[in-house]
Parts: structure tokens; C-alpha cells; sequence
């Protein structure tokens, strides 16, 4: 059931609306992680959270190893902040174990091939060097481990989950890589406990009004386990029963305004729609399966309206500027203009001039 009071205090929490952030390192802390598959959407979705941000600031704060790219939350790629990476990827590593086993048979890879993959990256990697993917493929090839067939990729994120590397900054077009000990020497350690109470503070501050079992399905954690995170920091949260449910938000942030009629372009994988395993407060139903028509796990960027997902938009980059389609579930009427205006925005983001906008 779409609940505007929820939608709209979602997008204050998250920033989207209301009070930005000062830059992308504050974002990426208050949300705790930020989904990021697509890199060039995901730094968009910081972007759009910070005052006046352009993705030079962005990159640059990955270059400055303040956020990093890891596989923390349920085996996928997130932005984190780079002294939490450690603990982060230990909370959940427990949770992998029977889906990486059952993976590394199909793909026949045993322990003694993973250990032969994880001395040969690290060779290459010793000295806080960044090496490109295409590359270190290669490595693995000469040595006599295929890197087909999706080999290559898992090798990479199974190292990437046990915490011995993470991705570094980008070379040209190219992901590159890193030890992540090398990279981010002054790791936080934290204890399952504190874990479990500093990502559940976290995730309801940046992402409330919420419920545990969002928070359970975000991190990948058990139902039990997301209620022990709770209990430790409710003190610092309240609940409020909306239709029936129980819904966390910070005590203390950002007070939504009487405006509910703000328009955002989002970018695919956005925490505002893939930060919750509920999604029925901000989408109708009917629309839902429209952001991943192909169920091949990837998700369209979004239109929103007064907090409700109205549509999917495109766009494309090329040397005189972007070319923006807009694809609206229904016409957009009087908003045209707005959603016009929103993709200014991005362009101001990305530092090129909207070309064309289609709709």
C-alpha cells in the first residue's frame, strides 16, 4: 500500500530531499552502505545527497581511500566507508559460506585453486599497487586458471568477501584492484555485538521509517540477529505503527516539510527503493516488476514523484553531452517540466549539458 508518510519521511532520511549532506564521504557513513553494482549510477545516488557535488568530488573521495567498493551486504557490491570495510564484510562473511561452497562446485573451483588465485593476486597487488581487472584476469590465465564461464569474476569477488581485497580507483573506463590492508591500514575492529548495533543505528538513521525485516534482507543478516541489533541502540530510535506494521526511524533528524511534491531523476540500484525488502510504501504493485523488467538482477533508474516511483529514464553519454529519455508508467501532465529540470541536475553532476530529453 503506497504510504506518502513514509515515502516522503524516507526521502528527508536519506537525503534525496530536504538537508543534504556535506559530501560524499557523510553520505555513504549515515546510510551505512550504498548499493553499487553500476558504479557510474551508484555515484550518482551519492551525488544526489550532497550539497553541490559533481562526480569529481565523488571519485576523488574514493581516490583519497575515504569510501571504498567492497562486497559487504548479501555477496554484492556496495560503497562503504573505507575504515569500516573489515567489519562489515565479517559480519556477513558467516552467512556465505553455504552459497560460495555450493558456487565453487559449479564452478570447480577447490580450495587449492582458490589459494593459488588468492597468492597470485596478492603478489601482484603487495606494494599498494592497483592492477586493472582485464589484467589480472590475465595473470590468472598464464598460470593456468581459466577465468571463463564467470571463473574470473567470482575469483574476484570471493577474495573481495573474505576481506584480502577491494576495488581501487578507476583506470580510465577499467575497475582496478587493491589490498584492502594496504589500502586501508587503519581498519575499525568491532566485535559482533558492536557490529550488529553500530549498522542497525546506521541503517534506520539513513534509511528510516523502516522495518527489522528490512533491515534483516538489507545486511543479509537473521531475523534474530537484526532484532539483537535493534534492542542494542533503541534508545536512539522510535517506532511508530503505521497500518499495522512497526516502522524504526532515528529519534533525532531531519523533519520532513508539509511539501510532498518534490521530483527526483534516481539512479538504478538507488537505496531508496533497493534499501528495503518492502517496497509496496513507494511503488504500485502493478509497476514493481518495471524497474527489473528482465529479471536479470539489474534495476533501471527511477522516476519519483511525491516520493512514489513513477517511471523508469535512460540516458546516454556522448562527447557534445547527455541524451535523457524519460519512460513514465502514465503521462506526466504538468510534472513534465519538473522531471525536465531534475535532469539539469544530473547534468550539473556530471559537469555536461543535457542535449535532448525524450518522454
Amino acid at each position: 500500500m503506497l504510504s506518502q508518510i513514509i515515502s516522503n519521511q524516507r526521502l528527508y532520511n536519506q537525503r534525496i530531499t530536504g538537508m543534504k549532506h556535506v559530501g560524499p564521504v557523510e553520505a555513504v557513513r549515515e546510510l551505512g552502505a550504498v548499493q553499487a553494482q553500476d558504479y557510474n549510477q551508484a555515484v550518482w545516488g551519492i551525488g544526489l545527497r550532497t550539497q553541490s557535488a559533481k562526480i569529481s568530488d565523488v571519485e576523488q573521495a574514493v581516490m583519497d581511500r575515504k569510501i571504498v567498493l567492497t562486497w559487504p551486504m548479501r555477496g554484492t557490491i556496495f560503497f562503504v566507508p573505507a575504515e569500516d570495510a573489515k567489519w562489515m564484510l565479517k559480519l556477513t562473511a558467516s552467512r556465505l559460506h553455504t552459497h560460495d561452497k555450493k558456487k565453487q562446485d559449479e564452478l570447480e573451483l577447490d580450495g587449492e585453486t582458490l589459494h593459488q588465485c588468492s597468492t597470485i593476486i596478492g603478489n601482484a597487488l603487495r606494494g599498494c599497487s592497483n592492477v586493472s581487472r582485464p589484467r589480472l584476469m590475465e595473470l590468472l590465465e598464464e598460470a593456468g586458471i581459466s577465468t571463463k564461464n564467470g571463473r574470473g569474476y567470482y575469483i574476484l569477488g570471493y577474495l573481495g568477501r573474505t576481506g584480502m581485497i577491494c576495488f581501487g580507483p578507476h583506470e580510465g573506463k577499467q575497475q582496478s584492484f587493491v589490498l584492502l590492508d594496504e589500502w586501508v591500514p587503519n581498519s575499525r575492529e568491532l566485535t559482533l555485538e558492536e557490529s550488529l548495533a553500530e549498522l542497525a543505528l546506521r541503517y534506520f538513521t539513513g534509511h528510516g521509517p523502516a522495518t527489522v525485516q528490512d533491515f534483516a534482507w538489507w545486511v543479509g543478516l537473521t531475523l534474530t540477529e537484526a532484532k539483537r541489533g535493534c534492542e542494542a541502540v533503541k534508545s536512539d530510535l522510535r517506532v511508530d505503527l503505521v497500518n499495522g506494521t512497526e516502522y524504526w526511524s532515528p529519534v533525532t533528524g531531519p523533519v520532513a516539510s508539509a511539501d510532498t511534491d518534490s521530483v527526483v531523476l534516481l539512479p538504478g540500484f538507488d537505496e531508496y527503493y533497493l534499501g528495503y525488502k518492502d517496497r509496496s510504501a513507494i511503488i504500485e504493485t502493478e509497476h514493481d516488476a518495471k524497474i527489473a523488467p528482465h529479471r536479470n538482477g539489474v534495476f533501471q533508474p527511477m522516476m519519483v514523484a511525491g516520493g512514489e516511483v513513477v517511471g523508469v529514464w535512460k540516458r546516454e553519454i556522448k562527447r557534445s553531452g547527455i541524451e535523457i529519455a524519460l519512460k513514465p508508467f502514465s503521462p506526466l501532465g504538468d510534472r513534465e517540466e519538473e522531471f525536465r529540470e531534475a535532469a539539469k541536475h544530473y547534468g550539473d553532476f556530471m559537469g555536461l549539458p543535457i542535449t535532448r530529453i525524450e518522454s
